[in-house]
């Protein structure tokens, strides 16, 4: 079994990646190594793969439609797993383009690719960002979805249009997985765990929106590892063979409870600057799973305040605290 995994060198392209070379699969991981962040943990990332003899690394970028379609040619892989995208809703007003380049050419060029070379199924990675002020909860997979409020959201609900027409018109397997809060080791440094376990670390205040009460949905990376690769085993064979699943946790944590977490991992008392909600920011989002786990059998085991020691012990680490 060959599979592709685009965003190799990303936060869950990285463990997704080990997790498949561990079970014995030929991974080809593909990363364009941008530096949106660091390109350091980008390159640490991809030192945790490097050594595994049937992984192999190609650092091309998703635009690049000839080399792309070479690429897929010339492997023939059996599954895709496309997780590679510009990340970010902040970044997407102060950069457009690279989002259209990487979100949108870049979906299309995968597209193109499974449809020319019979690949088997493709599992790309959408966001809970697409639900946008939906104030009802939780979010379910038929809620409406077509009022994004940033750019990323926008492109992100196109992808799943995009990926409908090819399973409709070319008979492609293709499975979309809305993600929602994912954390753990070597997660993006613009996220909060990262943002809050260094300052609280520094001892630099923090700002904590809605005094503590925003709820999210935070989702522990093994337990996402171990929903994709449930899901990209169950190819959709239904009249048009396109599947859709939430991919959270469906416990939401109230953000001073995460704060907790952190600093009984740090083991240092947060300096809090209370805040009031921000304007277009939603009080509490979090996923309906029942449809996840009724395909796959899918429940997430990590609570948080053992996912948070995880992240923060490798976060010592990796800054050799």
């Amino acid at each position: 079994m060959k599979i592709l995994v685009t965003g190799c060198a990303g936060f869950i392209g990285m463990h997704l990646t080990k997790y498949l070379l561990n079970q014995g699969y030929n991974v080809f991981g593909l990363d364009n190594l941008n530096n949106y962040y660091e390109p350091e943990l980008k390159q640490y990332r991809l030192a945790q793969l490097l050594p595994f003899k049937n992984f192999t690394f190609v650092q091309i970028d998703l635009v690049n439609r000839e080399e792309i379609a070479k690429l897929f040619k010339k492997e023939k892989f059996d599954r895709v797993i496309h997780l590679a995208a510009q990340a970010g809703v902040r970044y997407s007003i102060e950069a457009p383009f690279t989002y259209i380049d990487s979100n949108l050419v870049g979906m299309m060029t995968i597209l193109e690719g499974c449809r020319n070379n019979d690949v088997k199924h493709l599992v790309y990675a959408s966001s809970s960002s697409v639900y946008g002020m939906n104030d009802k909860v939780p979010f379910a997979e038929s809620d409406q979805v077509d009022s994004p409020v940033s750019l990323y959201a926008a492109t992100k609900k196109a992808n799943e249009l995009m990926a409908y027409s090819y399973a409709k018109l070319y008979n492609i397997p293709v499975t979309g997985l809305r993600f929602f809060t994912v954390y753990g080791p070597a997660g993006r440094p613009d996220m909060a765990p990262w943002l809050f376990t260094e300052a609280i670390i520094k001892g630099e205040p923090i700002k904590v929106f809605n005094h503590g009460k925003m709820m999210r949905d935070f989702t522990y990376i093994d337990d996402i590892v171990e929903g994709i690769f449930r899901i990209q085993s169950l190819i959709p064979n239904q009249k048009i063979p396109y599947s859709l699943f939430n991919i959270g946790n469906s416990k939401p944590i109230q953000l001073s409870h995460f704060i907790a977490a952190i600093e009984s991992a740090t083991g240092k008392i947060a300096n809090k600057i209370m805040m009031d909600m921000q304007a277009g920011d939603v009080e509490r989002t979090y996923a309906d799973m029942s449809k996840l786990e009724k395909a796959v059998n899918y429940k997430p085991q990590t609570e948080i305040e053992n996912g948070i020691k995880k992240f923060v012990d490798w976060y010592k680490e990796y800054k050799s605290i």
